[in-house]
Formats: C-alpha cells, structure tokens, sequence
C-alpha cells in the first residue's frame, strides 16, 4: 500500500479538508472530480481552481499531481480507455463463442455508455483538433481493442492475423459509433433493440465467414483432365 500523501496541503478557507488518502487513491478521486466538473461546465469553461475546490483541496495540491489543465484532461481520457479496455478484454475472456464475443464487445460498450455517460461523453466527444493527443490515444485504444479481438475471433474464423484486426477494427469502430449515436438520438430505439440490430449487422458477416471456413471442397466429378 502506497504511504498517505505527505505533501497535501490544507485546504483553502471555506472549504471542507479532504480526507488523508495514498498518493494513487488522491489521484483518482481528483480524476472523478475533474470528470464531473468538465462534464457539468465544459472543458474551457472549467479552471484548475473550480476542480481544486470540487475535490476539498488546495491548488499546489492538484498540481502536484498533473501539471495543468491540459495533463489533467489527457490522464482523465487515459484512464478512461483504460477502464473500457479492461472491461471489453474481460467481456472477451469469458466468452466461449465468436457469437457470444460479439454479442459481449457490443453489450459491454452499450453498458459503459450507460453507466458511465460522463467519462463516455467527455472522451469520444472531445474537439480532436484542439486535442491531437486525444486523437492518437483513441488510435491506440481502437487498435488494442482491434488486436485483443483479433487474437480470439480470427482463429476461430480461419483468417490471418493482420485480416482479422483490420475487420475486428471496423467491428470496434461499428459498436462505437452506434452507441455514441443511440446517446444522442433514443428515439432509434430502446437499448436492447438497437444492440440486437448491431448485433445482426455484425454477426451476418462474421458467421459468413464461419460458414465458409467449414465448408468442405467441392469434390470433382469425373474426369476433370479434359
């Protein structure tokens, strides 16, 4: 266990102190606090005063743990790939089925976006041109999703790895994209109605390739030498 935070100063006057934690559990609940506070007045609008306040501590204190608004913005969308990623690549471990891997990537996005629609918001809607950074942790979020995907679903279908990332990439992309538009558009339909229509789309074209992998060769009839 990591020792308390020694160098937490006490909290401006008026404020309530913030309760002695580690340096690790400091940091996240400044990341939960920075997250609803960016969500509830926005990114440019929000300042490293109003977060310092929200959490219960002293200003030199936020920024002992992130150097300023922008790093602060950056390790909030890292941990927030982070905690995505863990919960798709266990949806995957504990499927026995390509069917059943694609029904949990789909079902654990849709339940992130739902249980989670600040973090979910605050990521996937960022302005990428004023954040290039984002930008390219997003590509390495879809392409270790994409790999984790590829390593199971791939096999299973009969196609070579650098194949299988590329569709399980588009699969990825496919699941993101629809749970960003279901949030900004519910009249698409209830959330299981719309995961089954994903669902459907996605599985028609994987179980193809099912199919065609067990297929056996068409035998020759006669003599095939003409």
């Amino acid at each position: 266990m990591n020792a308390p935070d020694a160098r937490d100063a006490p909290a401006p006057t008026g404020h309530t102190r913030a309760p002695r934690m580690t340096r690790d559990q400091r940091r996240e609940q400044l990341l939960s606090t920075a997250l609803r506070v960016f969500s509830e007045g926005g990114y440019h609008s929000t300042s490293m005063d109003e977060i310092a306040a929200a959490a219960g501590v002293s200003k030199p204190v936020l920024y002992q743990h992130f150097p300023g608004k922008r790093g602060l913005f950056l390790a909030l969308v890292q941990f927030t790939l982070a905690e995505l990623s863990e919960k798709l690549e266990r949806s995957l471990a504990n499927a026995e089925t390509n069917k059943a891997r694609v029904q949990n990537v789909i079902d654990t996005h849709f339940e992130f976006v739902n249980s989670r629609p600040e973090a979910h918001r605050l990521v996937f809607s960022a302005d990428l041109m004023s954040f290039p950074e984002v930008a390219a942790q997003l590509d390495e979020f879809y392409q270790g999703i994409a790999v984790a995907v590829a390593a199971v679903l791939g096999p299973k279908a009969g196609m070579p790895p650098a194949q299988a990332t590329m569709l399980s990439r588009g699969l990825v992309h496919l699941v993101q994209t629809s749970a960003v538009f279901w949030t900004r558009h519910p009249e698409a339909g209830t959330r299981e109605e719309v995961q089954d229509r994903i669902f459907r789309l996605a599985w028609g074209g994987i179980r193809t390739l099912d199919e065609e992998r067990r297929e056996p060769a068409p035998k020759l009839i006669g003599n095939d030498r003409g």
